[in-house]
């Protein structure tokens, strides 16, 4: 366990140290200007950040993958809809209510939606997308036919919000479908596909044990967009304050205590969930509880240090250099999103569950760090378009709309199972960092250019840009394995005709 623990915390500070060496850079130059406080905060939740991450990922190795497996396969030995359709309709609901992801992004906008409504309407649909998701393995549905039918419905409910002069919530509801694929819901639905997938069998259990993510983000942002449809009223934000306490001692104390509740609640639905499941179907041996429930401990501990750092010394600091770097030259600003966006997802826990088990379902196919590179390079993509967008101020749709067009033609020339990953990485490169660094950076930089008015249309949108840009690069990455697969069959076969012609000579 300990060799275990050194290997996490060694990959956590590769995934931590590029975005903290930007930031330390910066402040060396005249481009941002930060306190003694806040490089002494900002240098402590790294330290958070660092621990929570390896803490989670271990957790994520030893108790919520297991968890979800057990519980997914556990429901699919009933064989009966009537159970397994229900349960996973709680499942969605519950966990996505106590998602800690989705409370940082409901506590910015609690001036434009109210928390609990915002809160509750994506729990609502993050289940019933669940239940469609796991539909679609049992009856081994094609996955890109489905998205492709939802998201015209999607773009449908758009258009009629737009009509209605509602276009300002648009962006705010594709920026929910990317938060409620958080830390805990990741690890927890993508193990309970495999589960479920794994028990069905068949050639393609692998390619079918995706998806649930890709689809489980469509449920929020529809929605959001029905919530719109009967809202009345002018849809008004406040920036909040993003300003560091002045005892930082007290202001971690507070946060931690907090988060420890969010997350409490949000474990612990989990828990009594597999508690009953293990008391009426599972009956695992006493050794596997206990490692099960040390697992929980670590998930625990982790994401409390890596939520807290995010909320006490990222949020703040990303608002800062935002507001800052926009003062001095508009245009630096879609470098440096360019920039952070190429190492921030990097620092993204739930990234590293799905990448390992990538690898781990494709025997090797698709490599943890092919996946990196490709979800590194569009985050980085989408960030630089969203600072784009802020400093010339146009609508999100401009890219969202060709963004999809273009996802979901590709779904169409790929293999089947770079799409569903290509799906569910969108929904996982949008975490908690991205919430509480990214966005508050977007925000700061628009303030200062586009003023407090534009912040809803132009600074939100973000985490939705960033669930979109991976779609794109993971595709294309399939798209290239087939190019270099028919490239080395046309070489295979070119050796193969010219070792004939040899023998014909020799014979001769």
């Amino acid at each position: 366990m300990k060799n275990s623990l050194f290997i996490k915390i060694k990959e956590a500070l590769f995934s931590v140290l590029p975005i903290s060496f930007i930031v330390v850079i910066l402040q060396f130059t005249p481009l941002i200007n930060l306190t003694d406080q806040e490089v002494i905060v900002f240098c402590i939740s790294v330290i958070f950040l660092i621990l929570g991450i390896a803490l989670f990922n271990l957790g994520a190795d030893i108790a919520m993958q297991p968890i979800g497996e057990q519980i997914g396969s556990s429901l699919m030995k009933t064989k009966k809809l009537s159970i397994i359709l229900p349960v996973c309709l709680i499942i969605g609901i519950l966990i996505t209510i106590a998602e800690p992801d989705l409370s940082v992004l409901a506590m910015q906008v609690q001036d434009v939606i109210n928390s609990s409504l915002l809160i509750a309407s994506i729990g609502i649909g993050v289940g019933i997308f669940l239940v469609i998701a796991v539909t679609k393995i049992i009856f081994k549905k094609d996955l890109s036919t489905l998205l492709m039918f939802f998201y015209m419905i999607l773009f449908a409910l758009v258009s009629l919000i737009v009509i209605n002069g509602k276009g300002n919530l648009i962006a705010l509801s594709f920026d929910s479908g990317g938060v409620t694929t958080g830390p805990i819901t990741v690890p927890f639905i993508m193990t309970l596909g495999i589960g479920i997938a794994a028990t069905i069998g068949g050639r393609h259990a692998s390619e079918n044990s995706f998806g649930l993510i890709s689809l489980c983000s469509v449920g929020p942002i529809l929605a959001i967009l029905i919530l719109g449809l009967f809202t009345n009223g002018t849809l008004t934000y406040s920036v909040p304050n993003y300003g560091i306490a002045d005892n930082i001692a007290l202001s971690f104390l507070e946060t931690s205590l907090s988060t420890m509740k969010e997350v409490g609640v949000s474990l612990s639905l989990i828990v009594i969930f597999f508690i009953i499941i293990q008391c009426i179907y599972l009956k695992l041996p006493r050794k596997k509880l206990i490692q099960i429930f040390i697992g929980i401990i670590y998930t625990f501990v982790g994401l409390v240090l890596f939520l807290t750092a995010a909320t006490v010394g990222f949020l703040p600091i990303g608002f800062k250099m935002g507001q800052q770097i926009a003062t001095d030259n508009n245009q630096l600003v879609i470098l440096f999103g360019f920039i952070l966006g190429l190492v921030v997802v990097l620092a993204e826990p739930a990234i590293h569950v799905l990448t390992k088990q990538v690898e781990e379902i494709t025997n090797g196919g698709v490599t943890k760090r092919s996946m990196l590179i490709a979800l590194s390079i569009g985050v980085g993509v989408s960030i630089g378009l969203s600072m784009i967008r802020i400093v010339y101020d146009f609508s999100i749709l401009y890219f969202i709309i060709p963004g999809y067009f273009i996802s979901l033609g590709l779904s169409f020339f790929v293999p089947k199972l770079y799409t569903a990953i290509a799906f569910d990485s969108g929904g996982v490169a949008s975490g908690p960092l991205t919430s509480s660094f990214i966005l508050p950076f977007a925000i700061g930089v628009c303030l200062t250019i586009q003023g407090e008015a534009n912040v809803l249309t132009d600074a939100f949108g973000i985490i939705a840009m960033v669930a979109m840009t991976p779609l794109i690069s993971i595709q294309t990455l399939g798209f290239k394995a087939i190019m270099l697969s028919r490239i080395h069959e046309k070489q295979r076969m070119k050796q193969i005709l010219a070792s004939d012609d040899e023998q014909i000579i020799y014979f001769d």
